[in-house]
């Protein structure tokens, strides 16, 4: 018997930083409760969920890889999109983010490919940790991710939340939107399967090569 369609858009959101009192997961948190009131089904969590070191390949010829990124693989497969909320780190991403990343690309098939993504952050600089973002696109790109072109940094964020929620209000309606767009770009590509071919970019790497880890039917046990 053939199971029912479900029509229900399934989020991941998780913040890049594992502090207790990181503004970043209070961002993530405010993404969960926006796309939750917007119909999607959200699935909240943290980067200390993924625990993984520093990617080594010796290590994965010993011992496969760490439970942190498969777990983040399986999550990632039980939902339809993702939103990371990444601190900047030296105007880049933080290591640990980095190295979580490199980890869950060595699944096959890759778990990030074809999947919409939306990246946020937030600091207490002017620039709310945007210079981190685009350094986060990159390898999420490269791994076949779509992902949305606005970001979202917030700026001065530890003077930007009143309570759970963004202090001004014109801040908050454009937070609200960005949060929107992305979903009804997500919903529209579960929907309608042919847009998932719509952002494509071609890498210049040959199908069935030894390094493609995209269109390989053969995951680890």
């Amino acid at each position: 018997m053939t199971e029912p369609y479900d029509n229900t858009l399934k989020l991941l959101v998780f913040a890049g930083s594992s502090r207790a009192e990181s503004l970043n997961y209070k961002l993530a948190s405010l993404a969960a409760r926006v796309a939750t009131a917007n119909g999607a089904v959200v699935d909240l969590a943290a980067l200390h969920d993924f625990d993984v070191p520093a990617y080594d390949g010796d290590d994965e010829a010993e011992g496969g890889i760490p439970a942190g990124a498969q777990a983040l693989r399986q999550r990632l497969c039980a939902n339809d999109a993702f939103l990371i909320a990444s601190p900047e780190y030296n105007a880049s991403m933080p290591g640990a983010l980095k190295s979580l990343i490199d980890w869950t690309s060595r699944f096959r098939p890759q778990p990030f490919d074809q999947r919409h993504g939306l990246l946020m952050s937030a600091s207490p600089s002017l620039v709310g940790g945007n210079r981190g973002l685009w350094a986060l696109r990159v390898p999420l790109e490269h791994l076949g991710a779509r992902i949305f072109p606005d970001m979202f940094s917030l700026s001065a964020a530890h003077k930007a939340f009143e309570g759970d929620d963004l202090a001004d209000a014109a801040l908050r309606a454009r937070f609200e939107k960005n949060v929107q767009s992305f979903l009804s770009l997500a919903e529209a590509a579960k929907h309608y399967p042919g847009m998932k071919r719509a952002w494509v970019e071609f890498l210049g790497e040959p199908p069935g090569a030894s390094i493609d880890r995209v269109d390989d039917a053969v995951g680890p046990a």
